[in-house]
């Protein structure tokens, strides 16, 4: 259909035509552009595709001749707008926007605009001064009427204004006024009431009062002349209030002194009560602090400082009062005084009397004088700001502790009483919870609390000593003889005595060892339990309570209890009788020391298999005490022995033998028989080795006796005698007068003497001689030293001699050259 219609727009020429037929088609186009059928979409686009090609050329020609007739177009058109009714203008406008040329007739539309603004312009130009003049003209005739009548309906509003200015000026004055005064009257009344308090004598509220008159009310009147009245009368009112105050202050200061030991006590008492509370509620665990100086506590402590007392009463005012003097330029005098005088006040609270160490009243006295200085020191710092301060108290406090340990151990050094020592410990727990619990760091007297232990232990071992040297000096050495069940077990619940034969025996019974042993065992165990009430309280572990007790008792044993039983078993007095006895005792005591382990363990709860456990050493002691009682059987024994051969008077020029043994040689055998027989319950070697050195000792002695040097002639009838008393030890030896000794064993020791004997009784020179220095010599143990001083002594009958003088002679010769 385009093609058809651009082809019959060729055929014609006159413009108009053309135009019209340009937009009938554009019009189309639009139509079938914007509206296309839909069952046809495709082949409308398909036939403007075609048609384009077409359509340029002819728009091409016909573009010239279009600008001229689109020009003349717009013309016509402003034409009709400037000459049309704006009623009817929307046909017109309507052309102008059915055409393409929009843009274009904008601009000849400005253009025409512009036109007609620059003639209106010159018109108003020409008609300006007309017009200037007649609104002029206009103006006056208005204005002049406006105002008359203006003036004439204001002149009542007027005066109603001035008299509601009037109005308005006296209402604020009023108001003014009453906002004065509302200020004015607080503070004459303030002022009204602080002259009412000083002259009530009421300074502490007056110094309130003051402070609020002088900072909060007179800076708000200070414009008016009383305000400066006032203000010079403050600073008088002030110094007469810090003269009272510092009067008061040193009235407190001197009530808090005389009244610290009430507080201290009452501190303490509070102390050791909620100690007994805690004491009874279980224990979780317990350790050490460690810190330096004191600790900033929230509060004072749950112990207050009694509210009954005189120095209670006052500081509730008084404590204030200086704190407000010192906010007002007078406080590093009222610290410095105050801090002057409570330190002296210390110095005097820390002197301790000379004779403090001889009760226990004297260190209470001195420890609640301490407790009551710092609780009050405490409480001031905790109810009162810049009086004291964390860093005077730390001082203040440093001081005093070194100087209470240096008290506490010059004193306590002193203490001879354990039970002292021990309230003395107690107390100075109390004291170190006490100030602990006020916020003050007392770890140094815990130290120092484990040094007084060194000297309770030091104490406690010589009362021991004394305890253990009366035990002994009581006890009768003999075994314990027990009539009935009842005495038995009293002596087993005081020992552990495990003994089944023993215990099937019928009463009367006699338990081997003495009445020390079982008394000997309680005070050790009474020692131990002595040893762990001074650790009670001291924030030890388990451990260290043990290794303390541990060392204690090992003291006791290998120091006290082994010097007394040296020195015991070294006595004059003691016989053997009585060292047999130690010996048993020893040997049932070092027995017992397993019990003694168990017993530690059971009071300190620590296995003896932890590692680092002192182990106690009463096994040694007891054994070196045994070895100790032993060795001087065999000294008081030698010395027995000693003691009967002094006895011994031989005639040394004796013709014939007696015919049997000497007196006192009879008389020591018996005390030997009797001695061994005693030896039954001594361990196996101590009785034999007992018996050997009694029977060696006896045998040299007797050979001295022939070697004496003051012997200096013997006969053969004193040989034979001696022999007979030889023949008395020798029969004794063969007699196992101990048992598990062999009588040959002991022969021995009488076989020197008897083989020099049977060389000079039967006088076998010639067999001596020339089996001398040979094994299997009859006389193999004859000295010939001996010999040649027994025969130089000799006096022999004639007959003998000449028989052998020959031989004599050769002898001699031959025993000297030997020797």
């Amino acid at each position: 259909m385009v093609c058809v219609l651009f082809r019959i727009a060729e055929l014609f020429h006159s413009h108009d035509v053309s135009r019209v037929f340009c937009h009938l088609c554009i019009t189309l186009l639009s139509v079938i552009y914007i509206t296309p059928p839909r069952s046809q979409p495709v082949q409308v686009v398909l036939h403007l595709k075609e048609g384009r090609k077409t359509s340029d050329a002819f728009c091409a020609k016909m573009a010239e001749s279009e600008s001229l007739e689109i020009t003349a177009e717009h013309e016509r058109i402003l034409r009709e707008i400037e000459s049309t009714d704006t009623a009817c203008i929307g046909p017109t406008l309507r052309s102008v926007y059915d055409g393409s040329e929009h843009e274009h007739f904008l601009d000849k539309l400005e253009t025409r605009i512009k036109g007609h603004d620059r003639e209106i312009e010159k018109m108003c130009n020409f008609h300006y001064q007309g017009f200037v003049d007649s609104i002029t003209e206009l103006l006056k005739v208005q204005v002049v009427s406006t105002n008359q009548q203006l003036q004439d309906s204001g002149k009542e509003m007027v005066s109603r204004m001035e008299e509601l200015n009037r109005c308005l000026v006296q209402q604020r004055n009023i108001a003014t006024t009453i906002d004065k005064l509302t200020l004015c009257l607080p503070v004459l009344k303030m002022y009204s009431r602080l002259n009412d308090q000083m002259k009530a004598k009421r300074y502490y509220p007056a110094l309130k009062t003051l402070d609020i008159l002088e900072h909060e009310f007179l800076p708000k009147v200070i414009q008016y002349r009383f305000s400066r009245i006032m203000m010079d009368a403050l600073p008088k009112l002030r110094q007469q209030i810090r003269d009272v105050s510092m009067s008061d202050l040193k009235d407190f200061l001197e009530s808090i002194r005389k009244h610290s030991e009430h507080i201290g006590q009452t501190a303490m008492r509070q102390a050791e009560q909620q100690r007994g509370l805690d004491s009874s509620a279980p224990r979780k665990g317990c350790g050490p602090e460690t810190h330096l100086g004191r600790k900033d506590a929230g509060s004072s402590s749950d112990a207050e400082v009694d509210t009954n007392s005189p120095a209670s009463e006052q500081d509730s005012g008084i404590l204030e009062e200086d704190d407000d003097v010192e906010e007002e330029g007078a406080r590093d005098k009222f610290e410095n005084y105050y801090q002057q005088q409570r330190r002296q006040q210390a110095r005097l609270v820390l002197s301790a009397q000379s004779n403090m160490h001889e009760t226990l009243e004297g260190y209470k006295k001195y420890f609640n004088q301490i407790v009551g200085f710092f609780v009050v020191e405490d409480h001031i710092l905790h109810t009162t700001q810049g009086l004291v301060n964390n860093a005077y108290m730390e001082e203040l406090w440093a001081m005093a502790l070194s100087k209470i340990i240096a008290v506490l151990r010059t004193h306590s050094s002193y203490s001879t009483d354990p039970n002292l020592v021990l309230d003395l410990k107690n107390l100075i727990v109390i004291f170190a919870d006490t100030l602990q619990g006020y916020g003050y760091l007392v770890n140094q007297l815990f130290d120092l609390l484990l040094e007084i232990r060194d000297q309770y232990c030091e104490v406690l071992l010589k009362k021991w000593a004394a305890v253990f040297r009366q035990l002994f000096d009581d006890d009768n050495y003999t075994p314990i003889l027990v009539n009935s069940q009842e005495e038995f077990q009293n002596v087993t619940n005081q020992f552990p005595l495990v003994d089944v034969a023993l215990e099937e025996e019928s009463f009367p019974k006699k338990i081997p060892f003495s009445q020390f042993v079982p008394s000997i065992f309680a005070q050790v165990k009474a020692f131990t339990q002595a040893c762990l009430k001074f650790s009670e309280d001291l924030h030890l572990s388990s451990t260290e309570i043990d290794d303390m007790i541990r060392k204690s008792a090992n003291l006791l044993l290998t120091r006290v209890l082994s010097s007394a039983l040296q020195s015991l078993i070294r006595k004059t007095h003691i016989g053997l009788t009585e060292l047999v006895q130690i010996i048993i005792n020893t040997t049932y005591l070092e027995q017992s020391c397993k019990h003694l382990e168990e017993f530690v363990t059971d009071i300190t709860n620590v296995s003896p298999e932890t590692v680092h456990t002192t182990k106690l050493y009463g096994t040694s002691t007891f054994k070196d005490a045994r070895h100790t009682a032993e060795e001087e059987i065999y000294t008081k024994l030698n010395q027995k022995i000693d003691e009967f051969l002094q006895l011994a008077d031989y005639d040394w020029m004796l013709v014939e033998p007696l015919g049997h043994a000497s007196d006192y040689l009879v008389d020591l055998i018996n005390f030997l028989r009797s001695t061994f027989a005693v030896f039954t319950h001594l361990p196996g070697k101590v009785a034999q080795t007992a018996c050997m050195s009694a029977c060696k000792h006896l045998a040299s002695t007797l050979l001295q006796l022939l070697l004496n040097p003051e012997v200096k002639q013997l006969t053969m009838g004193a040989i034979q005698q001696f022999n007979l008393d030889l023949l008395q030890c020798e029969s004794f030896a063969s007699s196992e007068p101990v048992s598990g000794l062999q009588g040959e064993t002991l022969q021995l020791a009488f076989i020197d003497l008897r083989q020099l004997l049977d060389l000079f009784m039967v006088w076998d020179w010639s067999t001596y001689l020339a089996d001398y220095g040979q094994a299997s010599s009859k006389y193999l143990r004859v000295n010939p030293s001996t010999a040649l001083v027994l025969l130089e002594k000799g006096f022999w009958s004639r007959e003998p001699f000449l028989m052998f003088h020959l031989s004599g002679n050769q002898t001699h010769h031959h025993l000297t050259s030997t020797t």
